[in-house]
Parts: C-alpha cells; structure tokens; sequence
C-alpha cells in the first residue's frame, strides 16, 4: 500500500469546519497564496507553506535555517501562533464550570478543538477524543486504564521492533504488573516489519496489537489496516500511533479499523503539550480513570465518588486550553492545502533527497520499505551521529543525531544511533541541495 494508496482511502477533510467561539480566538482561514506564487503540478508548493512560518526566516551561526528535523517536532505557523497570543490577550479563562461569558467563550473554544480533532481523524463522534500531553501520555493512558482491567498472566502484547520507545516502555511496565509479556515482532531487512512472522506470533493469547502508523528512525509505513483486521481474528486490540503519520496523509480510524489512535499537536504544527487519543466508544466506556481530580469527576464526598462521562472522565484536571487552541488553528491551517498533493509533494522531494544523498561518499541510508514517509536516516563513514550533526548546524541546517528513542529498530542495523534528516511540507529541493553540499565538504575536510 503506497502512501497515495493510504490517501485514497481515507474520508477527505474539508475547510468547513466551524470555528472557535466567535470572540475567543482569532478566525482562522485557509491560508492565501501571493499574487503570482509558483506552483508545483498537483496544486501544492512549499512556498504556500513557508510563507506562513515566521522562523523559517531566520539565520543560525549566519545562515537561512534549514530545517530538517521536523520528526523531532514540526514548526508552527503564524496562524497558531496568533491563535494562542489571541486567545490569551481576550479569552483566557477555566473551561466547563464557569457560569460567565469568557468561561463559555474559552469552553466553545476547546470542545471545537475536540470536534476537529474528531473530522480530522475520521471519528464517528468528538466524545471519542480525549486530550492528553501527546502520543506518550496516550499509550500511557490506554496501558494503565484498559491494560490493567484487560491483561493478565499469559497474555501477549505484540509490539513491532521498529517502535519508539514510547510505544515499547508503557507495555513493558503494566506487563509486569499484569504478568502479561511484550512479543516483539521482527523487521524484515529493508525495514518493513516481517508480515509472516508477524502472522505466526498472532494467537489466542494476543490481547493487544500496539503498531506505529510511520517509524519516527527509518520512515516506514506499515499496512496497519490489513494487520489490524488479521489481528482481530483473534480478538486482539490495536493500537495506532500516529505521531509520525498524521502530518504527512490524511487518516480514518474507521477505514483502519484501529481500536485506539494517538497523536502529538506539536508533530502536527501545533503547540508542545497537546496531543489527542481516540479510541472506540465502547471501549472508551469501559476504561477507569487513570488519574484523579477535577474535571473529571460529577460528584465527590467521602463516601463514594462519581465520575463524568467519557472522554471528560478521562480528563483530571484542567485542560491544555491553550493548546487545543492551537492544535484547532494548526488542523484549520494544514487541512486548508490539498493534502493528496502534499503527500506526493513529499513523495517525490523524498525520492529526490534518496538520489542526493547516493552521491555522498560513505553515506549509508537505513530502510527501504517500499512504503515511507519522507525520514531519511543515515550514518556517514568516519564521523559520530553527533559530530555530522554539529558540523551541519554550523551552516544552519538542524538533523537529528542519537538514537531517535527507537534503539530496538537501529540494533536491527547493529548501530547505537545515527543521523536523520526528516522532512515536512515546507521543506525544499533547495535545502536539500544544501544538505547533500554540506555533507560533502565534511568528507573533504576529513581527508
């Protein structure tokens, strides 16, 4: 399944979306192309995109910012930008109990965050949203509350060797305490994860499937709908990080089938500290709370204590509103491109940077999945992850260098870490140029 395959298949999200509490925060549009703005085939330029990203205009020790590290987190538009000083210069308020007007204002603001969040991921309804920090308290959240009411000694928890650590560590702590076992599933040379082994590790015993829609170190895009539906032959649960994914194609939880979807805002244009967790309603209905506290609660004494409904009931405390306000302008903002051309956009500024980087000596690109998003993570003969990392951002340009959280998947390489250039929307066949050309001069210097 190619990314255009994935694209095809997911519900479109449309600009119709309503806006935030009328006063709360500022309307935010589709953004507008300048007059004469070039435009690659397809309708989608990155100068559409970098318009609106004030510090893509920067320098770093003298140069444009090239950046490159967009897995790590993504940049964010003026839109979110003006969406969260709006919200704090003339609405900032508590949410849900206040009686007066800036509490309704701020509570409107938030739960249209909740509902966009449900149309971009092709929710049936916002009650299925809840908001957490992002893609790591969500796992955390499902591990602690679903885990601990649904594992038990002997059952299987499969988790492919290409996942973040935040995908990996939640099941291990509740395993121990369940008694239940992390399986993980292997990778097939190019990266992909081994399908057939896969298969032969499904059994009556896997209660819970937890698989990234894209890998943060080698980019690939697993078939998660086809492993979700082979998994729930057995009964087994799924979940779905998102957190690579959701910037680069569109995603219906529904068409994949996925029992559970987490994601991160600030992956996604938006700020740090917001992320959202799907899951279904009546699996949602059956988690306990995880955490205590206001908000989530109807009534409390010292006798007995009810809880709200879902996805409130989930929610301890107050909220990110600030946040959800963003994640909403960010949603408003990436949706208002035709995001088809944005994946084959990316697709073929990929394909072009995987061509580049060929001609560097000594530099060896990890995976080639036939499937991916556009990471590209590589080591380069006689220089440390961290030393090529240094040396490029002395030109401006910002790379990863580490692990990446994802240590299982580079021991599958026989590496401890690497370097990665990761790409978004507003990243240019130009920066490439510039990265492939300051790799080059550190092999030069190194002879």
């Amino acid at each position: 399944m190619t990314i255009p395959d994935v694209e095809r298949s997911a519900r479109p999200v449309t600009d119709t979306d309503p806006p935030a509490a009328a006063g709360a925060v500022p309307a935010v549009g589709p953004a507008v192309p300048a007059q004469g703005a070039p435009r690659r085939p397809g309708g989608f330029a990155p100068e559409d995109a970098r318009r609106d990203i004030p510090i893509l205009h920067r320098t770093v020790n003298g140069h444009p910012l090239v950046w490159l590290d967009n897995g790590a987190t993504t940049q964010k538009p003026r839109q979110v930008i003006e969406a969260l000083s709006g919200f704090y210069g003339a609405a900032n308020s508590n949410i849900h109990r206040g009686a007066h007007t800036m509490a309704r204002e701020a509570t409107e603001a938030y739960e249209a965050g909740r509902a966009a969040v449900a149309r971009f991921l092709g929710a049936p309804s916002p009650d299925d949203i809840v908001f957490v920090r992002g893609t790591t308290e969500a796992i955390n959240l499902v591990a602690q509350s679903w885990g601990r009411g649904n594992l038990g000694p002997g059952d299987d928890i499969l988790v492919p060797v290409l996942e973040h650590h935040s995908n990996i560590v939640p099941w291990q702590l509740v395993a121990k305490e369940t008694r239940a076992r992390v399986v993980p599933v292997p990778l097939r040379p190019d990266g992909g994860i081994d399908l057939d082994a896969y298969a032969d590790l499904l059994s009556v015993r896997t209660r819970l499937v937890a698989v990234s829609q894209a890998s943060n170190v080698l980019g690939t895009v697993p078939p998660v709908r086809e492993m979700t539906a082979l998994a729930h032959r057995y009964g087994a649960k799924v979940l779905v990080d998102g957190a690579q994914a959701v910037a680069h194609f569109p995603v219906d939880v529904q068409d994949l089938d996925a029992d559970f979807y987490a994601f991160s805002g600030h992956k996604l244009f938006a700020p740090t500290g917001i992320g959202a967790l799907y899951a279904k309603p009546e699996i949602l209905r059956e988690m306990t709370p995880w955490q205590g506290g206001g908000n989530m609660i109807e009534s409390v004494d010292f006798t007995r204590t009810t809880y709200a409904p879902v996805p409130h009931r989930l929610e301890a405390g107050t909220g990110h509103i600030s946040g959800v306000v963003g994640l909403l302008a960010a949603l408003n903002w990436l949706t208002s491109f035709d995001r088809n051309a944005i994946a084959a956009y990316e697709t073929s500024l990929m394909a072009y940077a995987q061509q580049a980087l060929a001609a560097v000596p000594g530099l060896d690109l990890l995976g080639s999945a036939p499937d991916r998003i556009a990471v590209l993570t590589f080591t380069l003969a006689g220089h440390d992850p961290a030393a090529i990392a240094d040396w490029l951002d002395r030109d401006g340009i910002a790379v990863r260098a580490g692990h990446h959280c994802a240590q299982p998947a580079l021991a599958h390489y026989g590496l401890e870490s690497a370097a990665r250039a990761s790409l978004a929307l507003y990243n240019t066949a130009e920066e490439v140029d510039q990265l492939v050309a300051s790799l080059g001069r550190l092999q030069q210097a190194a002879r």
